[in-house]
């Protein structure tokens, strides 16, 4: 858990509330960067390089952060998934250019892989990085991307060839690119997620990360990494609500009695706290495996980002009706958490895309 997590939420909330509503929240990236939780996650080698964190570092920081203040732990988390394509697989000159101000909070950073046609098929992607003299033109839309339109820097995966999965190249744009526009999409839950439109942006060679055609493994480096933590924002929610419910159930009283009194209430709320322990279990034997470099983790990822945003939706609906209908009026915790616990089932593959890596680790090689 991260250290003085509840002060450090209650301070960031209030710097949250001052934002826009699926707008950037250039105030919060700054107040993440001063409190050093940008600095745990963008981390520097005895060099002075930028050195990849480990997985568990990053699920301690998620899950502490998503348990006191959600809006700042989206913020960290899009800024680690969109930079660390550049971090892992930028040019030094290209890193060093952005990778300094994005760990500080200066700029904002966004992943763009999803498509309107092209979601969990990754393979699908249909936008095109035509050669142009010493560089690319990238001609197509990107949707559903995180921190668009207002990101200074996108990671961006382009097709460069017909070769399906293999076809896919990785490139760093920034926002000021002639060509390059988009707009905000308003959800549920109101982060800043919006379309990119790609209008023969030229990207030049030096912003390509890691090799032509290898942007897949780029993407799926990233994902292995983000996908257990992302199993940790939803532990850090289910224990948001599991707490909150706890203490209502303590405090109320009806027909007589405290509700949790009543075996029907304090077992739903047992069964939350187990499955809660479970996913955080599993979550943390995940990023162990990732950064102990034991080999395909992918399999461990997908059972954690499963059953750890599963097990929050559960949290969050059982704390609810504990509450009762108090606990849908608009501001209330468990309302604000009942919004914000839908997404992570779906974003950085569906819970149905994390039972077919399962299933194909299980019978790999039959």
């Amino acid at each position: 858990m991260l250290e003085g997590a509840e002060g450090v939420g209650r301070e960031l909330r209030g710097v949250a509330a001052g934002g826009e509503p699926g707008v950037v929240n250039r105030k919060l990236l700054g107040a993440l960067a001063e409190r050093g939780l940008l600095g745990r996650v963008f981390r520097r080698g005895g060099g002075g390089e930028f050195v990849p964190t480990s997985a568990v570092e990053l699920c301690l920081v998620r899950e502490g952060l998503a348990r006191y203040c959600t809006e700042a732990e989206t913020a960290l988390a899009v800024q680690g998934l969109g930079a660390y394509p550049i971090v892992r697989a930028g040019r030094t000159e290209v890193i060093q250019e952005w990778v300094p101000r994005v760990a500080a909070g200066e700029v904002a950073a966004g992943f763009a892989l999803t498509e309107p046609e092209a979601g969990s098929d990754v393979a699908s992607l249909a936008l095109r990085a035509e050669r142009d003299g010493d560089g690319f033109r990238l001609s197509g839309e990107k949707t559903f991307i995180s921190n668009a339109p207002d990101a200074d820097i996108y990671s961006v995966f382009a097709r460069t060839s017909d070769a399906g999965s293999k076809g896919i190249t990785a490139f760093a744009v920034p926002r000021a690119s002639e060509g390059l526009s988009g707009e905000r999409i308003a959800l549920v839950s109101p982060h800043p997620i919006g379309r990119l439109r790609f209008d023969r942006v030229f990207v030049p060679e030096s912003h390509v990360l890691g090799e032509v055609d290898g942007g897949m493994r780029v993407a799926m480096r990233t994902l292995d990494l983000f996908r257990p933590s992302v199993g940790a924002f939803a532990v850090g929610m289910g224990q948001a609500a599991l707490d909150a419910a706890v203490t209502h159930a303590a405090g109320r009283v009806a027909f007589g009695r405290r509700l949790s009194e009543f075996q029907a209430v304090s077992h739903q709320l047992a069964e939350v706290a187990a499955r809660l322990q479970a996913a955080r279990l599993l979550v943390h034997d995940a990023a162990t495996a990732y950064d102990s470099g034991a080999g395909r983790t992918g399999h461990l990822s997908a059972m954690a980002k499963l059953f750890a945003t599963e097990t929050a939706q559960f949290a969050v609906d059982t704390a609810i009706q504990v509450h009762g209908a108090r606990a849908l009026e608009r501001g209330h915790l468990l309302e604000h958490l009942y919004r914000e616990v839908r997404a992570p089932r779906i974003y950085e593959g569906a819970t149905e895309i994390q039972r077919e890596i399962i299933a194909r680790h299980l019978f790999r090689g039959r």
